[in-house]
């Protein structure tokens, strides 16, 4: 590898924001916000909205959205489309 491009690569954890569940794994991906672990040792937080703890897929249960509120969510953030 070609030194100093790179960026670092050290333990984060990850947390379901669905489940709770957290898992601590390695990552280059970073964050002001951090946790102590079981370990005793402070890593990085990083909150998501899905894991294989909550997935469909991984879990076999199926979950409802809120197919209305996810669309307006994305017409708050992008805005309506000019014809």
């Amino acid at each position: 590898m070609k030194p100093g491009i790179h960026p670092s690569y050290g333990p984060v954890v990850y947390q379901d924001m669905s489940t709770g569940d957290r898992f601590l794994t390695r990552s280059t991906a970073t964050s002001r916000e951090t946790v102590e672990w079981s370990d005793g040792n402070t890593y990085p937080l990083i909150r998501v909205d899905i894991t294989s703890s909550s997935h469909p897929f991984w879990t076999g249960n199926t979950r409802v959205l809120d197919a209305a509120g996810q669309v307006e969510k994305f017409r708050r953030r992008f805005g309506e489309r000019k014809r």
